[in-house]
């Protein structure tokens, strides 16, 4: 039954959800045929498969609704120069970088994963692609035109000649799940990406003498 009924149901006949779930039969075998319907709780239905701890997994990443990485810097809005190193870094959260834990239980199967990025992939926009192991290192006035120790990038020409003026930047996150049986035993690992774009405008500094 779904959803399940709750704790104090009658239908669980005195059981709980660690007993299995409860199932509800219908047969057309009442009087001229009347639907005439039972309900019972086990493991699983007669009949039925076992159920793919696996997908019980997949339904547990669903529901915390993995985004794509949230851009800090670059900044739409921001100003940005040829030759300048850009540093690059994201804010961290449950559903832009985890770490994201949830449980799901499907048909007295309960499955517990964790998610969390563990590279970003940015492509420039420029043709030049950067891979960063971690959420990157948020910028400050005291490290001036200096490298990021972390995550960063220069431009070498400026967006002038892109469509609206800017370079398209997207910013791609692995995520990587990993996911166990209640109790022990089964477990597993898989990973999933998600995306964030952002327009960046490259300018170039002119010296007036």
């Amino acid at each position: 039954m779904e959803p399940p009924p709750p704790p104090d149901s009658m239908f669980w006949e005195g059981k709980s959800s660690k007993d299995g779930a409860v199932y509800q039969r219908t047969c057309q075998n009442g009087p001229d045929g009347a639907p005439i319907s039972d309900t019972f709780v086990a493991d699983t239905p007669p009949g039925a498969a076992p159920v793919d701890p696996a997908v019980v997994a997949a339904q547990a990443v669903a529901k915390m609704k993995l985004a794509g990485p949230a851009i800090a810097s670059p900044r739409a809005a921001g100003s940005y120069i040829v030759g300048v190193p850009m540093w690059m870094w994201v804010h961290k959260g449950p559903t832009t970088y985890g770490p994201n834990s949830t449980s799901v239980t499907a048909r007295g199967v309960t499955v517990t994963a964790i998610a969390e990025v563990t590279k970003i992939v940015w492509r420039m926009g420029d043709g030049a692609t950067v891979t960063c192991k971690g959420p990157g290192t948020t910028y400050t006035a005291a490290y001036g035109k200096q490298e990021s120790p972390t995550c960063g990038h220069t431009y070498h020409r400026t967006s002038a000649a892109q469509n609206g003026g800017k370079y398209a930047v997207a910013a791609t996150a692995t995520w990587s799940i990993n996911w166990q049986v209640e109790g022990g035993g089964t477990n597993g690992r898989f990973t999933e990406t998600r995306q964030s774009q952002i327009q960046v405008g490259i300018g170039e500094l002119q010296v007036v003498r």
